[in-house]
């Protein structure tokens, strides 16, 4: 098992908890696991464990700590709660904590200096941001995984700042994603060979095993293991 414990990041206005993974032989390259709307629940935890596990530091910082701290729902029955926390989310201070964690990471003397994020959801959106704006001493993270994040397609004025490689993945029959929407994304990088698109005959979330209605096994279990194999080409 992961040795795991809570990391304090510091902001110019105020600090906030970040959950932390060790792997069992450091230094290694450090991760940032981005939430969902759930909150750090049992599943970014896991997730965390399982980056652990793989060989890398996991963080996953507390994003919704401006409006409740530590905030969790485990499952579908916590959407509302969670959709609640994110009409809240200021996401002009958001990329201010995302680079305060990844300079937390960079320093921890258990990192080897490579850093990259993988995203889920709200997450996704928030690991295409973390591509485009988290620089620490003039340089961003190495490599970033995006989940199935619905608001990626609105934020492409910012495709030309995201400097290093990115793995999308995106549910084919996504509600909240819809088809063209998808394809906006995959024309923006278009040209870029060290970002690659994936598609899923899934929907929203298919890596959430804590969401039943969501979670679907056999593309979470295609996705995961290409999540894997982009960080060990990118980050070892």
């Amino acid at each position: 098992m992961p040795h795991s414990h809570y990391e304090t990041i510091t902001t110019p206005d105020g600090d906030f908890d970040a959950f932390c993974a060790l792997p069992e032989t450091t230094p290694a390259p450090a991760v940032l696991i981005l939430q969902e709307v759930f909150g750090i629940n049992d599943n970014i935890r896991g997730l965390a464990e399982r980056l652990a596990d793989a060989g890398y530091i996991a963080l996953a910082p507390d994003v919704f700590w401006r409006i409740e701290r530590r905030f969790e729902r485990k499952d579908e029955s916590g959407l509302a709660d969670g959709f609640a926390r994110l009409q809240q989310l200021d996401f002009d201070l958001v990329p201010g904590d995302l680079t305060a964690t990844m300079a937390r990471a960079l320093a921890m003397p258990e990192c080897n200096g490579r850093i990259g994020a993988v995203g889920f959801c709200l997450g996704g959106t928030l690991a295409y941001l973390f591509a485009a704006t988290a620089r620490v001493d003039g340089r961003g993270p190495d490599a970033v995984v995006s989940y199935y994040g619905s608001a990626v397609n609105q934020m492409l004025d910012l495709a030309p700042r995201v400097e290093c490689p990115v793995l999308f993945h995106y549910g084919a029959n996504d509600p909240y994603i819809p088809t063209e929407k998808i394809d906006e994304v995959e024309r923006a990088f278009a040209g870029r060979p060290d970002v690659v698109l994936h598609r899923y005959d899934a929907g929203h979330a298919f890596s959430n095993w804590d969401a039943p209605s969501m979670y679907d096994e056999q593309a979470a279990s295609t996705a995961w293991p290409r999540t894997l194999s982009f960080l060990e080409k990118h980050l070892r």
